[in-house]
């Protein structure tokens, strides 16, 4: 109850209480954009890293998915004296006898080395490895032939080569019928592959037939590496058995492993630098409010007269501190939402360049937004409680 003989203090309404929020920002625009500016910079930080890592691993795990999870390769290594240990030639042939294994194959390294044309010093080879393949490969690898042909039941028997595209960028081969020289012989290029993204290492081989590799460049027909494929849910007993599967009494030197392990390995890499691109993001945040802080401090300075004249007309304290609090909440809220916007049109165009399927969660957008109140509340505290403070007499004085 107010005392007898003093009016009751008028009650502002939400919308006068944003209205006269409202008249500071209006009067001081170019100060306005430049404060709401840092704070639009940590939000649209923050809503495109956390967009860009999400549309990120949702092309990662859809390529997964295309892919298959189900991949092991059984790789020889070495024996404890360091020697070289070989496969047995039937390898393939015992692990489709495991009763989950749906496909089985092979790749062996073919001692040639790979040269542009015989013009080219063997010591100065393009660092692309020989390998023997068979003709079943690229089905259980899930890849293709991006020009040209594989080698089929005819080609893997003649002195042919299909190259992986890193193989074919280093040797300057463009299409398919060009030559190369592969140990002392010529071969012919009749195809290029598209990129193994399980197996990238193939990337940068040449291969060739099992029995061309056995017939032109002296292999034993030994596999080196043995990839299979299985039921999803018989992966795990798989690889329980496969290395003394694939060499018997020899399964210590047999490497088993799983490729998609890698692809997996990367989107939680992935997670790791999506946290501290938001911790970035965040401390440019905090620098944003700090700069509001600051332009409300200097608005509550040059406005005495006006917080003076609102005092002696009736305004209470409670009206002043709402009134610059709302101002606060006003000037981050407008950095906030244009932020958000700029966040979600550079996951937007990004994403689309990188052809993948754009993902904004709406949790980012929501979050962002309700840390730019929080940052305008308190930004915002200190500039309103001294704004309240300042008796009319004094302010309209000083004003």
């Amino acid at each position: 109850m107010s005392p007898p003989g003093h009016p009751r203090p008028a009650r502002l309404s939400p919308a006068d209480v944003l209205r006269v929020g409202a008249v500071g920002l209006r009067a001081r625009r170019a100060r306005v954009v430049l404060s709401s500016l840092g704070i639009a910079l940590g939000i649209a930080t923050m809503v495109a890293v956390v967009g860009l890592s999400t549309s990120s691993r949702a092309d990662l795990m859809s390529r997964l998915d295309r892919l298959g999870t189900n991949l092991l390769t059984a790789e020889a290594g070495k024996d404890p004296l360091g020697n070289e240990v070989k496969l047995p030639k039937n390898a393939v042939a015992m692990v489709e006898r495991v009763g989950p294994v749906r496909q089985a194959t092979a790749t062996a390294n073919v001692d040639a080395r790979i040269r542009r044309s015989a013009a080219v010093p063997e010591e100065r080879a393009a660092g692309v490895t020989t390998q023997a393949a068979r003709t079943d490969l690229l089905q259980a690898l899930g890849t293709h032939v991006e020009r040209g042909a594989w080698l089929d039941r005819g080609r893997e028997r003649l002195p042919v080569t299909v190259l992986g595209r890193i193989a074919a960028r280093r040797l300057g081969v463009t299409a398919p019928g060009e030559k190369i020289m592969m140990g002392d012989r010529y071969v012919v290029v009749v195809g290029i592959l598209a990129p193994v993204e399980l197996v990238p290492t193939l990337d940068r081989v040449a291969l060739v037939g099992f029995p061309a590799a056995e017939r032109y460049f002296g292999f034993d027909g030994h596999p080196t590496t043995v990839f299979e494929r299985s039921a999803d849910a018989a992966v795990d007993d798989v690889r329980a058995v496969l290395a003394r599967t694939v060499n018997p009494g020899q399964e210590g030197t047999v490497t088993v492993s799983r490729p998609s392990d890698a692809l997996a390995a990367k989107a939680a890499t992935d997670k790791g630098l999506t946290a501290l691109m938001l911790g970035l993001g965040a401390v440019a945040l905090l620098v944003g409010g700090v700069g509001v802080a600051n332009t409300m401090v200097i608005s509550v300075i040059e406005r005495r007269a006006e917080i003076g004249l609102r005092r002696a007309i009736g305004a209470t304290r409670g009206h002043i501190r709402l009134q610059f609090l709302t101002e606060s909440l006003l000037l981050t809220a407008l950095g906030g939402v244009a932020g958000a916007g700029i966040g979600a049109l550079a996951t937007y165009g990004f994403a689309l360049a990188q052809g993948w399927t754009p993902v904004v969660p709406p949790w980012s957008l929501a979050g962002g937004l309700a840390a730019t109140l929080v940052i305008g509340v308190l930004a915002g505290l200190y500039p309103a409680a001294r704004a309240a403070r300042l008796r009319p007499a004094v302010a309209l004085s000083t004003g």
